[in-house]
């Protein structure tokens, strides 16, 4: 299929403009996201309609905890992405073009019957996930389109990388998203990721400009991003850029893919990381992949009343009404909707 979002250059190059790498394509070469190809002229994409994933999750495992809580999600990918990263936790099918001479695997599958599998699952949202939906935009445009009508909310889980182009172009019918804002120093951006933080930051603002519901993920890698310096600044951006009420998700490192000289995150560092977004004036961090923790619980900033128990992926107890605390009636910030409520 012909790609969405590219111009045509002289000798029958192509600039791709689907993510901020803005990949000048020679006739025959794919771009860095290996799933788009240059065919004569013209950009095609390898991987519409060709899933690679197709799971019912909760919407707590995207993570977004402050959106529909306790519903279900239909979650999809392709494979490739537009990132390297050397602690990538989905590399077999993320990184499968890069490193298997180009393979495009995938089951053929049309939008109408994701669409049709999400109601059929009792799904209250589709999520584009696991891969970078970025690098299979028109496939996800199309599904999101035919879900908005259908009544089913769209989510995207990404890092972040894609242009404003595209982000205008779906945000009709984007209804949440869920950031990795991986550091917040060009270095790591750059040796770890192959990218640069700048067009992150530039994303995450759009968003939230556009009326995207946004959550903002950081997983903490000892020895690299780890500083309490840096994720002060982190938490400042998200506090000044986005707002406090933007839930900042740490989450911790286990080594893998190609980055496995490191431990995993000791679970002080998540409470230090968590207690420097509070400082910096967060309402909501929570600390993930620490099974039992009491800090995935959303806590109601005025009065400190749990407002929502979770275990693990699960919502347990939950002291809402009308989208604030029942015990002092102070709003709780996100997308609640009162059916999901106990």
């Amino acid at each position: 299929m012909e790609a969405f979002l590219y111009e045509r250059l002289e000798g029958n190059k192509v600039r791709c403009n689907l993510c901020s790498h803005r990949c000048a394509i020679k006739d025959g070469r794919r771009g860095i996201c290996n799933v788009r190809a240059n065919e004569a002229g013209v950009l095609k994409t390898l991987v519409y309609g060709r899933l690679v994933a197709r799971h019912i999750d909760p919407i707590e495992k995207k993570p977004l905890f402050h959106f529909l809580p306790g519903t279900l999600s239909y979650s999809i990918a392709t494979v490739g992405c537009n990132f390297r990263c050397r602690f990538c936790q989905n590399a077999d099918i993320a990184q499968m073009p890069s490193d298997r001479k180009g393979t495009v695997l995938g089951t053929s599958c049309t939008s109408r019957e994701v669409v049709d599998a999400a109601q059929r699952g009792g799904c209250r949202s589709i999520a584009y996930t696991y891969t970078e939906p970025t690098v299979f935009f028109e496939f996800a445009y199309e599904t999101a389109k035919l879900a908005h009508i259908k009544g089913i909310c769209n989510v995207f889980v990404t890092n972040g990388y894609m242009t404003a182009e595209a982000l205008e172009m779906i945000a009709p019918y984007l209804d949440a998203a869920n950031v990795d804002l991986k550091a917040f120093t060009d270095t790591y951006y750059k040796e770890l990721c192959g990218a640069d933080l700048k067009h992150v930051q530039a994303t995450l603002k759009l968003m939230k400009s556009l009326g995207i519901f946004v959550e903002v993920t950081t997983l903490i890698v000892p020895g690299l991003n780890d500083d309490p310096s840096e994720l002060n600044d982190l938490a400042a951006f998200i506090v000044q850029d986005l707002g406090p009420e933007t839930p900042w998700h740490i989450s911790r490192f286990h080594p893998t893919y190609k980055l496995t000289d490191r431990p995993s995150t000791p679970v002080q560092t998540l409470t230090m990381a968590r207690e420097i977004g509070l400082k910096a004036g967060l309402k909501y961090v929570y600390t993930g992949n620490v099974p039992g923790n009491a800090a995935e619980n959303t806590f109601c900033d005025s009065c400190g009343e749990t407002v929502i128990e979770r275990w693990g992926f699960q919502v347990g107890n939950l002291q809402l009404k009308n989208g604030r605390c029942t015990r002092c009636g102070t709003e709780i910030d996100g997308v609640w909707k009162e059916v999901f409520m106990h």
